[in-house]
């Protein structure tokens, strides 16, 4: 996997240039003064109206789509009359002149709304011509242009090499290669040195192990229990599995399936199942008197707390005890996740102080699967031996009988 970029779109996701734009101008003015009372959450609400929803919002009056004259929004906003002013004096909050001309303009332009920018699809605006440059420098300069400001001057090769090094492999550059990069850059042939130098590091063994640094934190890796006296447990093959899929440029979608399902792939591989270690990375409890079907829920919630996040952007342990407030994730589809989790046969704790929770993969390689295989037979041998001994005493014990 090459490294993320993010990409930010300098505007609105769904609305043009010069429309107003539900996420970006009007959803922070009704958050700020009207969702206390006319919001998600019912225990505040106010005549049953809600302005986070536009059918709600259409059926109760309160919007008229390119009407402001007939939206009754319009109306309690520029009111004179107290009594029917929006929001209330007694809130102690007051929208502005200008807050009010947006949400009139918003009405007139049809009271578009729009979801979650998460779970919009994101459409690119069309890039600034700046005339030089790449499309995303193109979009800097035109913000610094807005604000009075210009490009810092650019960096001396010495520390272009230590940044791009650094955010790489999390590691300075040598000597060595600063010193030849500098001098490729002072005889011209900076831009193939500096290919050539994030080629070089894209190749080292260092870019995977510092990328999977941030991933280890999404799983919540740990080589100990992560609870009570948080002793050791064993869960460094994981680790180096990660390591070895950035080093070896897995596809980002086979990197998923191996560590959510990679058990459940036909004729699984030692790896593909080391990378379900994923899911084993909860705290394990080791505390004396610990309820063992308790713990079991528990790591089976924690599984789902971290694939969601992980993998969905999304933290749906609020659904855990209720449906979800903003995002559209319920309760029930919580458990419901939970249910794909929930077949792994483990007891939820230890015995043992320290060590791993049933169930376990023996990942010897094969110089010791050798050995074990001939101690197998050493035992097998001897197995075998004791009970030719003890029938051989057994014979002497029936010879050795009194006579009658």
């Amino acid at each position: 996997m090459k490294p993320l970029v993010l990409l930010v779109f300098f505007g609105s996701f769904a609305a043009s240039a010069n429309e107003l734009s539900f996420n970006r101008d009007i959803r922070p003015i009704l958050a700020e003064n009207c969702y206390y009372c006319h919001g998600p959450d019912p225990n505040h609400r106010k005549a049953d109206l809600r302005l986070d929803d536009r059918e709600v919002a259409l059926k109760k009056e309160a919007i008229a789509p390119g009407k402001p004259e007939e939206s009754g929004l319009v109306d309690r906003i520029f009111t004179e009359d107290e009594s029917d002013l929006m929001p209330p004096p007694d809130t102690h909050k007051k929208l502005s002149a200008e807050e009010k001309q947006t949400l009139r303009r918003w009405v007139a332009e049809g009271a578009k709304y729009e979801g979650h920018w998460a779970f919009l699809r994101p459409v690119a605006p069309p890039v600034p011509d700046s005339g030089q440059g790449n499309p995303i420098d193109a979009f800097v300069r035109q913000r610094l242009a807005k604000e009075g400001l210009t490009l810092q001057p650019q960096a001396d090769p010495r520390t272009l090499l230590r940044r791009v090094t650094l955010d790489l492999t999390g590691l300075p550059p040598s000597p060595d290669a600063a010193d030849a990069f500098v001098s490729a850059c002072a005889q011209g042939q900076g831009d193939a040195a500096y290919e050539a130098a994030v080629d070089r590091l894209l190749a080292s063994t260092a870019y995977g192990e510092h990328m999977t640094r941030y991933w280890l934190d999404y799983a919540r890796y740990g080589d100990s229990h992560g609870f009570e006296k948080d002793s050791a447990r064993t869960m460094w093959p994981w680790r180096d599995w990660v390591i070895q899929a950035f080093n070896a440029n897995k596809p980002f979608d086979q990197f998923t399936v191996e560590q959510l399902a990679g058990d459940l792939l036909p004729n699984p591989t030692q790896d593909q199942i080391i990378a379900t270690g994923f899911n084993r990375n909860h705290r394990i409890n080791a505390e004396g008197g610990a309820l063992a079907e308790e713990w079991r829920i528990e790591n089976i919630i924690d599984r789902v707390s971290t694939t969601s996040s992980t993998w969905l952007g999304l933290t749906m342990g609020c659904a855990r005890c209720h449906d979800h407030k903003f995002d559209p994730i319920t309760q029930k589809e919580f458990y419901e996740m939970c249910a794909f989790f929930g077949s792994v046969d483990e007891t939820g704790t230890v015995g043992a102080l320290s060590g791993n929770q049933k169930p376990l993969l023996s990942l010897a390689n094969e110089e010791q699967n050798q050995q074990l295989a001939k101690l197998d037979q050493a035992v097998k041998n001897l197995g075998e031996k004791k009970s030719q001994l003890l029938a051989a005493q057994a014979e002497r014990k029936k010879g050795a009988a009194p006579a009658e």
